[in-house]
């Protein structure tokens, strides 16, 4: 995780360093760069660290990361730790909501459709993944946004709580409401990944020798789903439940744009756009953090579904 990481940072500040934009304009604006003197912009330059060669100035930025101190955001005015963490409750709510939804119907899904291959619903769960999967996020908010929000006036049309209401006031039952749409969405999208390949797994058991004798001796497909097929899908399950977390963090960044909703992929955007460097480094350290973390859960958890990964890592 540490390797990683540090090579997400180089990469991220590197592509930064080689981007167009102009820290002097970017953190003091056009029009007061223009009326500032010479000396006043070298010693701007001096403070950003303009004329500092490009290995100094990310020792320097990854050395105040470390120390927890990611630096100002320009858009916000705010610490960029401050302003992700408010942010990153707003979009953990959201996130962590649709990923157990897609992975539960994914899951579900996907059993449904290879225990049933070649019949009716199987063929409905694969044109629907294969529709989804080929679906853009921010066109599917969109439309449920239209549906729900306008036509039918059911949920509220974005943001994450009510429109004047006081922090204080707002129950959880306001965020939720407020939740439900986006989440929804990022879990239409999530499920067509965790189906198709759940279909395939159960399709490798049903046709194993293992599940011919048991079909045999009398077991129901109830029985031998629950016996044989739950545990052999149960590893691959997981990894692409795990997996699936960058890519619902990915889609979140347009999703929360269509909603309005003020979290982390909002914020993403908003410091892209604005030319925000210290507040898009952060975002992107701290996201691929969730991912790392994600993946180390599930590598864990290998060994607790299965002892002999576990005993094997011990052998080597």
């Amino acid at each position: 995780m540490l390797s990683l990481l540090i090579a997400v940072s180089l990469v991220a500040f590197g592509l930064v360093t080689l981007s167009p934009i102009d820290p002097l304009q970017a953190n003091v604006g056009q029009a007061a760069l223009g009326a500032m003197s010479e000396e006043q912009k070298e010693k701007l330059e001096s403070y950003w660290g303009v004329d500092t060669p490009p290995l100094e100035r990310y020792w320097n930025w990854a050395r105040d990361f470390v120390r927890g101190d990611m630096g100002v955001s320009l858009l916000y005015r705010q610490s960029v730790s401050d302003v992700i963490g408010v942010k990153l409750m707003n979009s953990l709510f959201l996130l962590l909501f649709a990923w157990l939804i897609s992975g539960a119907l994914g899951l579900t899904l996907g059993i449904v459709a290879g225990v049933n291959r070649g019949r009716w619903p199987d063929r409905v769960v694969k044109a629907y993944s294969l529709t989804i999967a080929s679906t853009p996020a921010f066109w599917l908010a969109l439309l449920l946004l239209m549906i729900f929000a306008v036509w039918l006036n059911l949920l509220p049309v974005g943001l994450s709580v009510p429109i004047g209401m006081e922090a204080e006031s707002v129950t959880f039952l306001d965020r939720l409401r407020h939740a439900i749409l986006p989440a929804a969405t990022l879990s239409i999208t999530g499920i067509a990944n965790i189906a198709l390949h759940t279909r395939q797994k159960v399709i490798d058991v049903m046709e194993s020798e293992y599940v011919l004798f048991a079909r045999a001796r009398g077991e129901s497909t109830g029985q031998i789903i629950r016996r044989h097929c739950l545990r052999n899908i149960l590893l691959p399950a997981m990894t692409l439940q795990f997996a699936s977390i960058s890519e619902i963090i990915g889609g979140s960044v347009l999703v929360e744009q269509v909603f309005s909703y003020p979290g982390l992929g909002q914020a993403a955007v908003a410091a892209g756009t604005g030319r925000d460097v210290p507040l898009l480094l952060g975002i992107t350290m701290i996201t691929a953090l969730i991912v790392f973390i994600g993946n180390f859960l599930a590598d864990i958890l290998y060994g607790v579904v299965d002892p002999r990964i576990r005993r094997g890592g011990e052998r080597e």
